[in-house]
């Protein structure tokens, strides 16, 4: 078996995907808002939604074929077969923001949470990838987190073996055995913290420049100001204006509002222990690299 990365056609050795840049967030956390935002970019390729489907639709990387562990992908995953597959995946469904087809080497924007937890697998496949890590006030994303799990409209696994009350919902974390039983807001303050605590080990290991780092408050205060320089920040173009506030995204449940999260004060008041080492790790993360 040929144990290299695959992110190469065979034949050409032309990389088919050039320096992808891939969104990376908890859930809930802006990250369709950037994405929406920066997929305008000219020669900038998408598939024009989250990727769940496209990698859970192969075999191996489904969790009910690895024992239910979680979304978590390494870099062994990455040297299977499947890749190669997933990567041909990508690519026959990659469009332009007007709709036309990748043809050759194209840049390509992912975002998906659940690829949160998958860092080593998309820097082995892809290894000229770029992160751009979104931080989101944590006690906006809990709320957020809440009122998606609440909602019944995030439900990722119905089914999964062992657990009870609502449905699981959003990205599958490491450890979630050990949640079972636990009150909803206990269950997301672990699923945020698991998934940030990942986020932050595995981009330790990349080389600072692959990675960028937003802030979620920066980008809604200033829009033109602050995707633009994204962009430009890892080599894309950029020709529009846009608007100085975002429109709301394809999966807004209800109008966001930095105070939002009042609603259910002492509810999320209650779990930020459970919370406030991973967030002063990303806090400190964001501040060393945000521009």
């Amino acid at each position: 078996m040929d144990e290299s990365p695959i992110h190469k056609d065979q034949g050409t050795g032309n990389s088919r995907l050039d320096r992808p840049v891939l969104i990376i967030s908890p859930p809930r956390s802006g990250s369709t808002m950037l994405f929406e935002a920066m997929e305008q970019a000219p020669n900038l390729y998408t598939i024009g939604t989250e990727s769940h489907v496209a990698i859970e639709s192969i075999p191996e990387f489904d969790p009910a074929n690895r024992q239910w562990h979680s979304n978590r992908l390494d870099a062994t995953d990455a040297r299977r077969p499947a890749a190669r597959l997933l990567t041909e995946q990508f690519y026959e469904q990659l469009r332009d923001r007007d709709g036309r087809p990748a043809e050759g080497p194209v840049r390509m924007l992912e975002k998906t949470p659940k690829n949160a937890l998958r860092i080593p697998f998309f820097d082995a496949l892809w290894p000229d990838s770029s992160f751009i890590y979104l931080y989101r006030d944590v006690r906006e994303t809990l709320g957020s987190m809440i009122e998606a799990w609440a909602s019944g409209h995030f439900r990722t696994y119905p089914g999964l073996p062992g657990w009870s009350g609502y449905p699981w919902s959003l990205l599958l974390v490491p450890g979630w055995e050990q949640l079972r039983g636990q009150p909803l807001p206990v269950v997301v303050a672990h699923q945020w913290a698991i998934t940030t605590h990942t986020i932050l080990n595995d981009l330790a290991a990349l080389p600072p420049q692959r990675i960028r780092a937003v802030r979620y408050s920066d980008v809604v205060s200033d829009p033109p100001t602050r995707i633009a320089e994204l962009a430009r920040s890892l080599g894309l173009e950029w020709d529009r204006e846009l608007a100085p506030t975002l429109p709301l995204s394809r999966y807004t449940l209800s109008r966001p509002n930095a105070d939002k999260w009042r609603r259910i004060k002492s509810m999320i008041a209650a779990v930020l222990p459970i919370v406030a080492e991973a967030d002063d790790r990303a806090r400190a993360f964001v501040a060393g690299l945000a521009a």
